[in-house]
């Protein structure tokens, strides 16, 4: 492995933040993916729960069990990638307590074959989220706008905005930030957040933030894979940015397909053996 191709680990990361380099990340639920993604260079693959609502087409990340967690990271860890990889704890795997916790997160690296797990919350999570790193396991956290407290949020909706609607929040999650990286975080994605408070938060941090929905000020930056290549016909958030249309790409191929089929166009001579 050269130099120039060598694996991103999780000190990696905070040296990209020490020099200032934006750190990249996107979604992987699978191998063909995982191996496309990493070929182009990404820093971060994320096995997100998200896979719930782009591959389940489910409308929350809430239903996602451990074990199709365990088997989507499978799919990405076995391209080999150079991309440190990142697995999604889902909704009740660490939250019932700390060695259901550090169970789940165990079963992530161990049968999954991912290099650190992510977990929404702060301050409420924070005893979860050291319990693990101490266990020598790498954790990612997350917090703003959490997809599994999505009904005690009252949907996805942006977090810590300067408003009467909110009291506090902006305190409380700057509180939340802080807490994570007490707890042992080695970086915290920051969803559906102000840019003027992820600015604060990034600023304010030692370790990595990376953002969705959080503004240009962040370390790093993450999407979710189907949302840029247009892949998913769902309600774009705004933050999201689309650089492909493959689902037109898509449709239009398979249509051309069917059609060669039923006028006797394909298999032509060129697609049959002799």
């Amino acid at each position: 492995m050269t130099a120039a191709a060598a694996k991103i680990t999780v000190p990696e990361l905070q040296r990209l933040k020490t020099v200032g380099q934006k750190i990249t990340a996107l979604t992987a639920y699978d191998y063909p993916f995982a191996r496309i993604l990493d070929g182009c260079g990404i820093d971060v693959l994320l096995v997100g729960d998200s896979v719930s609502t782009v591959v389940q087409g489910v409308d929350t990340t809430i239903p996602v069990t451990m074990d199709e967690m365990v088997y989507h990271c499978k799919l990405v860890t076995r391209a080999r990638p150079r991309a440190l990889v990142v697995g999604d704890l889902p909704f009740l795997s660490y939250q019932a307590g700390v060695c259901a916790a550090i169970a789940n997160a165990g079963r992530l690296l161990k049968d999954g074959g991912v290099e650190a797990v992510k977990l929404e919350g702060g301050v409420n999570i924070a005893r979860v989220m050291k319990a693990i790193v101490n266990v020598d396991i790498p954790v990612m956290a997350h917090i703003g706008l959490t997809p599994q407290s999505v009904h005690r949020m009252g949907g996805f909706k942006v977090q810590g905005k300067k408003s009467g609607r909110q009291p506090g929040a902006r305190e409380r999650l700057i509180e939340d930030a802080q807490a994570v990286a007490d707890a042992g975080a080695f970086a915290v994605v920051l969803e559906g957040v102000p840019m003027d408070l992820a600015h604060e938060i990034t600023e304010m941090l030692p370790i990595p933030t990376i953002g969705i929905g959080a503004g240009p000020y962040c370390d790093g930056q993450i999407l979710v894979i189907h949302d840029i290549l247009g892949l998913t016909d769902r309600f774009a958030p705004k933050f999201v940015k689309r650089y492909a249309d493959l689902q037109g790409v898509i449709s239009q191929a398979v249509t051309t397909y069917i059609s060669e089929v039923r006028g006797g166009a394909f298999p032509a001579d060129a697609q049959s053996f002799h």
